[in-house]
């Protein structure tokens, strides 16, 4: 058969069509419990891959070989297609080759129509699109309404294929107008080509060498899973084959307590499921403040999962599984431990019982099966490439790049593009002017905290004096996001610092539409600067950039108190903030009788 190949000069007025036919057919769903698993399907990978929903050219493997690549780029998630487009146009335009293997991915595909949904997409992408259709779908109405839950479901799942199927349709627009070639097949080093050949493999284990100058590797990650756990993609699922999840659950049990573990767990919840948070630590919240978190923010969001009916079971662990194998409808049984093993204690809980168990326990980068040391490629102790401040590998011929989730943490598609973009600016900028660089300059890459800190020497504590800091968002409901220093942070590194605190129902578009939140500005008591914003509340992952822009300009408070916002917005929070930062007893009694009369509210509400 050979490999698929998709030149520009397809017809993008094919494959509209194409799509717009096979999208009216709709999804076959399960009309009950475990039947046969939906359409919406998931495959393990290294990469993500264009959408077969295209029409296709057959191109020979003599013809592949003949040309001599300019780049090479592999895997074709939102770090590999934005590289690769960078790359393609002006002022670079050079002759890009995107390399991608849908059916060993841990992309969404489409079975009813080939489509592969998750191309140009973030590894989370499918819980995105659940967590929007759990907003605007009110699963209890539905319900309410006499419908079955293999309808609910079927209402949810189409909601999410429209979402990914549009994020889908534009990236393949993008790269059909960039002129970029892509392939199907798995890429990996050619045991005696140096780095500069790759082999590709397609379905029917046909082989194709591909030459290229510079190599970008874009593979991506996948879920750690732990041993002992009886993983089987109908009911034990990790955080990518959960994407395959075929029914609405009623209970879910989920190990983890990190983001994606909270993010799944106001998912299911906001589905109508009950679900039960299983963590190791005593302190749910000394998680997330590893991972950078203010203590305040993570302590909101654990407050939030409390008050969403969330049950957490601390210091636990599970010691055994039953998992029944001839009643499909029959629950899950998880036996739990204290942490560590042993006992626990008295009055906590020994069992669980749940429809789906979901381990939520971290990522490791997908860089098994590229044949890495045939290029002279080290990877770490987990995997992950190791790059110097140019994000270039260890490789032979010194033309091998490295982006994304395949360096390891921080594991975010942002970090991972800005990191794509310096690669692919460092690779060709000698060729182009120097005037494209757009700020990306080796020296700025080389200092403390760069994009290459990742892996093993990824530090949160970076992030401020970092020129490529990022902000992080969870994507939970509420939202929460940071950028920049914690108060501890600052005091672990000699700052002293202060912070100046504002509740969503301070303003009054918090107080009317959402009151349960904060906003955190933390700043150098010498001099009133800005070294940190911290967010928990609606469209935290979206307020966070005007944050993000206070510290990278450097800030004061007396700055912010001396512009004007909008009311009724969100942003009025943060001359709210400053106004208690600089009058910290009079904005904790006001703090303190919003906080009472929220809490009246809250009852009411749930009363």
């Amino acid at each position: 058969m050979g490999l698929l190949y998709r030149s520009a000069s397809v017809s993008m007025i094919m494959l509209r069509m194409f799509l717009c036919l096979n999208l009216s057919n709709g999804f076959n769903l399960p009309s009950k419990l475990h039947s046969a698993p939906t359409q919406l399907r998931l495959h393990q990978h290294h990469m993500a891959t264009t959408t077969r929903a295209t029409t296709y050219l057959q191109l020979t493997s003599e013809e592949l070989a003949d040309i001599d690549w300019d780049l090479a780029v592999i895997g074709a998630g939102p770090v590999g297609v934005s590289a690769a487009l960078l790359a393609a146009r002006a002022p670079y335009n050079k002759k890009v080759i995107l390399i991608d293997a849908p059916r060993n991915s841990g992309a969404l595909m489409n079975e009813a129509t080939g489509e592969d949904l998750s191309i140009g997409g973030p590894t989370g992408l499918f819980s995105k699109a659940l967590r929007d259709a759990g907003k605007r779908i009110s699963v209890s109405s539905l319900k309410g309404m006499g419908l079955r839950d293999d309808s609910v479901w079927n209402e949810v799942v189409t909601s999410c294929l429209e979402l990914a199927s549009s994020n889908a349709r534009d990236t393949v627009r993008q790269l059909e107008y960039a002129g970029i070639t892509y392939v199907q097949g798995n890429a990996a080093f050619a045991d005696s080509g140096g780095s500069s050949s790759l082999f590709v493999t397609a379905e029917d284990n046909s082989i194709t060498t591909i030459q290229a100058s510079k190599i970008l590797l874009a593979s991506g990650s996948t879920p750690f899973r732990p041993g002992g756990i009886p993983f089987d993609g109908k009911r034990v699922f990790d955080s990518d084959s959960i994407n395959t999840l075929s029914y609405l659950p009623k209970s879910v049990a989920i190990v983890g307590s990190g983001i994606i573990a909270i993010e799944f767990a106001k998912i299911f919840k906001n589905l109508g499921a009950d679900v039960t948070l299983i963590i190791r630590d005593d302190i749910p919240r000394n998680a997330l403040m590893k991972i950078g978190l203010d203590k305040d923010i993570a302590a909101t969001l654990v407050a939030d999962l409390v008050r969403s009916g969330i049950k957490i079971e601390r210091g636990a662990q599970v010691k055994k599984f039953h998992v029944p194998r001839d009643n499909a409808k029959a629950p899950i049984v998880l036996d739990l431990e204290a942490k560590g093993g042993g006992t626990r204690a008295s009055g906590a809980a020994t069992t669980v019982k749940c429809d789906i168990y979901l381990a939520a326990v971290g990522r490791k980068p997908n860089t098994a099966s590229l044949n890495l040391q045939a290029a002279g490629v080290k990877t770490d102790s987990y995997g992950g490439v190791e790059v110097d401040c140019e994000l270039k590998a260890t490789s032979t011929g010194g033309n091998v790049y490295a982006a994304g989730d395949v360096l390891g943490r921080p594991f975010l598609a942002s970090t991972g593009m800005a990191q794509g973009f310096a690669a692919v600016r460092i690779m060709f900028d000698g060729e182009a002017s120097s005037a494209t660089s757009g700020g990306y300059s080796n020296s700025d890459m080389c200092s403390v905290g760069d994009l290459s800190m990742t892996g093993d020497s990824f530090d949160p504590k970076s992030l401020a004096a970092n020129p490529f800091a990022f902000p992080v968002g969870v994507w939970s409901s509420p939202e929460a996001a940071y950028y920049g220093l914690s108060t501890q942070q600052c005091k672990d590194m000699g700052i002293d610092a202060a912070e100046g605190v504002a509740l969503y129902a301070e303003c009054l578009r918090g107080l009317v539409f959402s009151p349960n939140g904060l906003l955190k500005l933390v700043y150098d008591k010498s001099n009133g600067q800005i070294v940190g914003v911290h967010i928990c509340g609606d469209d935290a992952c979206e307020l966070i950039h005007y944050g993000m822009e206070l510290v990278k300009a450097e800030r004061t408070i007396d700055d912010i108190l001396k512009n004007l916002y909008s009311a009724v917005t969100f942003h009025e929070m943060y001359r709210i903030a400053a106004m208690a930062a600089v009058d910290g007893a009079g904005a904790r009694k006001r703090r303190a009788a919003v906080g009472k009369a929220l809490a009246a509210r809250n009852r009411g509400i749930k009363e």
